[in-house]
């Protein structure tokens, strides 16, 4: 009996040291390591300071003709500082029409596009910090191919 439980820790043994040697083998399959500490003073990169104010903003839509009319049902980011970005599908088409807006979705600008009468309000908000100035706007719309009329800054 003692000879088997022997044999079988061994065998465990032999595993583990077998596991840990392949896992030293291949040194792909081990995850990432971080520094323990914080980089001091003297490693940092030294700030710096833009030359642009901040543009980061979070557009969201909801239907209904307020924005408290209901939860929001999609969001998506959008940044404008030094190249466009954010999960908005066109960010720098986004940021162009913003640009053109100064910032402000009622300054907006219907494109043309033919749309029905439906009335099935949707409602997109525009909330974040536009080239150092706070926003804070909603706009409502009779329906989404009307949202959509009014360029990439609301089509997400």
């Amino acid at each position: 009996m003692k000879s088997r439980i022997t044999a079988v820790a061994g065998a465990l043994t032999l595993v583990a040291i077998t596991a840990a040697t392949a896992g030293a083998a291949a040194p792909e399959q081990a995850p990432p390591t971080r520094p323990l500490h914080a980089p001091t003073a003297p490693e940092q990169a030294p700030a710096t300071r833009s030359l642009y104010a901040p543009s980061a903003l979070v557009l969201t839509v909801n239907d209904g003709p307020s924005a408290m009319a209901a939860a929001p049902q999609r969001a998506v980011t959008l940044t404008c500082a030094y190249a466009p970005g954010g999960t908005h599908p066109r960010p720098a088409a986004a940021c162009d029409a913003l640009q053109e807006a100064d910032g402000r979705l009622s300054r907006l600008h219907d494109t043309g596009t033919s749309c029905t009468l439906d009335l099935r309000p949707v409602t997109v908000t525009l909330q974040g910090v536009w080239q150092g100035r706070r926003v804070d706007e909603a706009r409502s719309f009779s329906n989404d191919c009307v949202r959509g009329a009014f360029g990439p800054l609301t089509t997400f």
